[in-house]
C-alpha cells in the first residue's frame, strides 16, 4: 500500500513538473518606478553657489618653426589666458558672486584641431583661408578626438573637472557651447555623441582669442538660454518664469520684460542692441524677484550700453534671478542651473 502511494506521488510530481515546463509561470512584474521627486515650493531654500572647475585647452599652433611665432602672435590676436581671466571676473561680477570659475588644468596645444572628417589645417593652408580662400568643409571640429584625447569623461566622472573651455580661432570648428554626459540636452548645439557613459553632464565652451569678452558673454548667454529653457520645460503659462523673462516688444507688443541674448526689450531684429525706440518694459521688476511690484517704464538702448554687445549681455545677466526660495519646482537662483546642468530635473 505504501509502495503504491509512493509510486502515485512520484508520478503526479513528474506530471506537474512536465506541465510547468510547458507552461512556465510568468515572472513577477518589477516594482513600479517611483516618479522623480520634485522639491516642493518654499521661500527659505538657501541660495546655492556653484564653483566650476575648468579644463582650459588652448589651440595656438606655431606658424614659423624658425622663430617659434604662434598664430595668436602672428595675427596680433588676444591672449587666451587673459581672456579667460577677464571673462571669469565679468561673470562673477554680473552674477553677484553666483558664477565662480576656477581653472583646474591648463593645456596648450601646438597644432590645428582635427576637423570632423579628419582634415587638419597646416599653417600655410590656414593663412590662405584668412586671405580669402575657401574654408575646408565640414567646418565642425572632431569632438570625439577631443573627448578621447583629453580623457574628458573620466575627468568629469572623477570630479577633477566640471566643464571645458576650448580656445581656438576662426574656422577652428567649435560650437559656442555643447553638452555631454548622461541626459545631455541641447545647449546651443546637439548633445555630444558617445558621452552618455559619463553619469555627470558637462559643457564644452568654444571660445576664440580672435574675439573679445562681449563674444564670450554671447556664447555663455546662449548656454544660459538653453539650460533655462530645459529647466522650465515642465511648466507653462505664467508659471514659466523664464518665458516671461525673455519677452520682448516685437514678439509680445506692450509686454516686454528683459528679452533674450539677441533681442533687447525693444529690438526689431537679431543683434539690434542699439535701437533707441522706446517701449514699455518690466525689465527692472526682475531686480525685485520674486517680489514683483508690476513696475513698468519706457526703455531704450541707453539702458544697456547703446549697442555695445558686452554691456547689453552684462545688463541681461544682472537681471537673472539669484535669490533664496523655490516655486513651481524651480529654485529662485537660476545661476545654479547655468553653472551645473546636473541640477536640471529632466
Amino acid at each position: 500500500m505504501g509502495s503504491s502511494n509512493s509510486h502515485r506521488g512520484g508520478f503526479l510530481a513528474a506530471l506537474l513538473e512536465f506541465f510547468q515546463a510547458l507552461f512556465p509561470p510568468k515572472p513577477a512584474a518589477p516594482p513600479p518606478v517611483p516618479p522623480p521627486v520634485v522639491p516642493s515650493d518654499n521661500t527659505s531654500e538657501p541660495v546655492r553657489v556653484i564653483s566650476s572647475r575648468v579644463l582650459l585647452i588652448i589651440y595656438d599652433p606655431v606658424m614659423d618653426p624658425a622663430s617659434g611665432e604662434k598664430l595668436s602672435e602672428k595675427m596680433h590676436w588676444r591672449r587666451a589666458d587673459e581672456l579667460a581671466a577677464a571673462f571669469s571676473a565679468e561673470a562673477l561680477e554680473a552674477s553677484s558672486g553666483m558664477a565662480k570659475f576656477q581653472v583646474a588644468q591648463r593645456i596648450e596645444i601646438n597644432e590645428f584641431p582635427r576637423l570632423a572628417d579628419g582634415f587638419r589645417y597646416t599653417p600655410s593652408a590656414y593663412m590662405d583661408v584668412l586671405r580669402g580662400g575657401r574654408p575646408h568643409e565640414p567646418v565642425t571640429v572632431d569632438y570625439e578626438a577631443i573627448r578621447t584625447g583629453f580623457n574628458l569623461l573620466e575627468q568629469v566622472a572623477n570630479g577633477d573637472i566640471d566643464e571645458v573651455w576650448v580656445f581656438g580661432f576662426p574656422y577652428a570648428g567649435f560650437y559656442e557651447s555643447a553638452m555631454g554626459g548622461a541626459g545631455a540636452f541641447w545647449c546651443n548645439a546637439p548633445p555630444l555623441a558617445n558621452t552618455a557613459s559619463c553619469k555627470r553632464r558637462f559643457v564644452i565652451m568654444g571660445f576664440s582669442y580672435e574675439r573679445g569678452i562681449g563674444e564670450m558673454l554671447e556664447s555663455f548667454g546662449h548656454r544660459a538660454e538653453s539650460i533655462l529653457e530645459k529647466t522650465y520645460a515642465r511648466t507653462s503659462g505664467e508659471a514659466n518664469l523664464y518665458k516671461r523673462f525673455t519677452r520682448y516688444d516685437k514678439a509680445a507688443p506692450g509686454q516686454a520684460e528683459v528679452g533674450n541674448i539677441h533681442f533687447a526689450p525693444n529690438s526689431e531684429r537679431d543683434y539690434d542692441w542699439g535701437n533707441m525706440r522706446k517701449v514699455p518694459s518690466r525689465c527692472d521688476d526682475w531686480l525685485r524677484f520674486p517680489a514683483f511690484e508690476g513696475l513698468v517704464r519706457e526703455v531704450d538702448a541707453s539702458e544697456w550700453g547703446g549697442g555695445d554687445m558686452r554691456l547689453h549681455h552684462r545688463w541681461w545677466f544682472e537681471r537673472l534671478p539669484k535669490v533664496a526660495g523655490r516655486s513651481a519646482g524651480v529654485a529662485h537662483n537660476w545661476w545654479q542651473y547655468i553653472m551645473d546642468p546636473n541640477l536640471v530635473n529632466l
